[in-house]
């Protein structure tokens, strides 16, 4: 005989939902906060020290590429600033013939010659050596970069003033 009764089987109880609570939550943001107000100005140095790389770079690759062109076409090259003030980019001409326009970098402060001129042996025209400055504004005394050609026609690179 059958029973009338059906029995429940027993279901698996929920246990309390998972995760953090408020007070929790609230001291994790705090360290965090914490820890952002101190790190934040060191992060904003790295920034300013990689621009100031990144320009000091594209000033010395201007220098290779002129340098470069000029034993290429066998002829003179020149780089020039972009209205006679390097902070506002410049130019890598051969004759009437630009090669390479460069476009102002923000708050770097660049300082060098009028022009420079290669030759067609690759050697510059001008009877010393060259030098370009390099300053990031609103920084200390430590982000200078200086970006040398010296009269074989090569330039280099360092830290610091020229």
């Amino acid at each position: 005989m059958k029973s009338r009764f059906i029995l429940r089987r027993r279901l698996p109880r929920i246990e309390g939902a998972r995760g953090f609570t408020l007070p929790e939550l609230m001291v994790v943001v705090t360290v965090l906060g914490v820890l952002l107000a101190i790190g934040l100005p060191n992060f904003q140095s790295i920034i300013i020290g990689q621009r100031l790389k990144n320009a000091s770079f594209e000033v010395y690759s201007a220098l290779v590429l002129a340098r470069s062109e000029a034993i290429s076409r066998n002829a003179a090259v020149t780089i020039t600033p972009t209205g006679g003030d390097w902070t506002n980019g410049w130019t890598i001409a051969s004759g009437a013939t630009v090669i390479r326009k460069q476009d102002t970098y923000p708050n770097i402060t660049i300082n060098g010659p009028a022009s420079i001129a290669f030759n067609a042996m690759g050697r510059m025209t001008g009877a010393a050596a060259q030098q370009i400055g390099l300053i990031a504004s609103g920084t200390n005394s430590s982000a200078l970069r200086c970006v040398t050609v010296d009269l074989s026609g090569r330039p280099t690179t360092k830290n610091g003033t020229c």
